[in-house]
């Protein structure tokens, strides 16, 4: 959402099919083999609301994980110690699993990228990239409604710009960076100072051209998950062929339009990621709570509603962002915390009552093994006691992690499972994440 910033590029090496790259990658699939439904709790006008079932044969999506945009040509790189509070997942540290990184324009600019992608791929985070802007040299100008300066990119260059995309993953490759996948372009219906797309553009460049690029492709980055931006290339066989990612943004989204019929309809075998947001503003410190609490239900939402498989924030380092600029971990960065340090890449949403009481808002995961993950969002005023019944689990206990107005992801004592189930206090506008084990 940020300006961008002019520059030029220019071609390189010829890359390897992508088609050859992505079959040794493997898929992973938006949509689980199963989709049980999961037991409906009873809701209940009480503080003590009857309990709910944690089954995991009742399985989502898979998680690629959490994480944030890094962008050093605009505000500086990450130090090494903030890319180790990042990417790392031990104490006061934030675990992301996922990092956004900028394709300049100008080639020029690419080695800003390398250090902090580097250390995040040592520390096991997938990264991603997306650009702004083709080189200078292919675009032109038209008019926009009011704007006589619009930007797009001239049709007869969809084949360079496809190898200026290919040269910045090589780029990648060969400073000891494989990126997983490369978007088109950044918010191509928000892009008065970038460059403009339309629908039948975005689907003609996936259809004719995004086969050429060497690693996953992600489109359409629409800022608000715009699904009339997307519906034509899910529509297109061809188009949908050569996008393995639907990547959407979700600035302004109501939640009514998370959900994406369509996309479950159609997208079988790709990927579903919300590439960028930061929730509910850029004005306030990340600090506020319980305005921070906010994040906790949006990403809640994200999994739940929407059925994400990655979540991420725009810059990973802001005074709105996970990061202060002092390099400590903010209120905002410890409501995404609780998934980030929890729910790893390869856990499975399984299905669980979502919203079991008033302002109460619960989600679940399950891991190798024993392992299930549930996070707590208690937005209400007073504590409320909320218990959980594990189908065909046979943990003996459950650690719990606490972040509410005066604590951040403070380890609580451990409580008991008997029977298969156990019960939690949930305090007045908190997050609680629990694991087994």
């Amino acid at each position: 959402m940020s300006l961008h910033q002019n520059g030029s590029g220019s071609t390189g090496p010829q890359s390897p099919s992508r088609r050859a790259v992505l079959a040794t990658m493997g898929a992973l699939p938006v949509l689980a083999a199963t989709t049980t439904p999961a037991v409906a709790a009873p809701r209940t006008p009480s503080l003590a609301a009857a309990a709910v079932t944690v089954d995991p044969s009742a399985t989502r999506q898979t998680i690629r994980g959490f994480g944030g945009m890094n962008h050093p040509l605009w505000i500086g790189d990450l130090t090494a110690a903030q890319r180790d509070t990042a990417f790392g997942n031990g104490d006061g540290q934030l675990g992301f699993s996922v990092l956004r990184i900028f394709v300049s324009e100008d080639r020029a600019n690419w080695t800003r990228e390398v250090a902090t992608a580097k250390r995040a791929v040592e520390l096991g985070a997938t990264v991603f990239a997306s650009p702004w802007n083709p080189p200078a040299q292919m675009v032109e100008t038209f008019v926009h409604g009011s704007q006589t300066n619009a930007k797009r990119l001239r049709y007869s260059m969809y084949g360079a710009y496809a190898q200026h995309l290919n040269d910045f993953v090589t780029f990648m490759r060969n400073n000891g960076v494989n990126l997983y996948a490369i978007s088109v372009q950044n918010e191509p219906d928000y892009a008065q100072d970038w460059t403009w797309w339309t629908p039948a553009e975005m689907t003609r460049f996936l259809r004719e051209n995004a086969g050429s690029i060497s690693t996953k492709v992600i489109a359409p980055e629409s800022f608000q998950y715009v699904k009339s931006f997307s519906d034509p290339i899910l529509n297109d066989p061809a188009a949908l062929a050569n996008m393995d990612i639907l990547g959407a943004h979700l600035y302004g989204t109501s939640f009514q339009n998370f959900p994406y019929p369509l996309f479950k309809q159609k997208g079988a075998g790709k990927e579903l990621w919300m590439t960028e947001v930061y929730y509910p503003n850029s004005s306030d410190s990340a600090d506020l709570w319980p305005q921070a609490l906010d994040v906790g239900e949006h990403v809640h939402r994200a999994m739940v509603d929407a059925e994400f498989q990655a979540y991420v924030w725009w810059y990973i380092r802001r005074g709105y962002g996970p990061m202060r600029e002092d390099g400590q971990i903010s209120k905002r960065g410890a409501a995404m915390a609780h998934f980030a340090k929890y729910v790893r890449p390869g856990h499975v949403r399984i299905a669980v009552t979502a919203n079991p009481q008033s302002n109460v808002y619960l989600s679940a995961y399950k891991g190798s093994g024993s392992r299930l993950v549930i996070v707590a969002v208690n937005k209400g005023t007073s504590q409320v006691s909320q218990q959980f019944t594990l189908v065909n689990n046979a943990s003996s206990g459950v650690s719990s992690w606490l972040t509410d107005g005066s604590r951040n992801l403070a380890a609580q004592s451990r409580i008991t499972v008997s029977n298969g189930s156990f019960t939690a206090q949930l305090p007045a506008r908190s997050l609680t994440t629990f694991v087994t084990g």
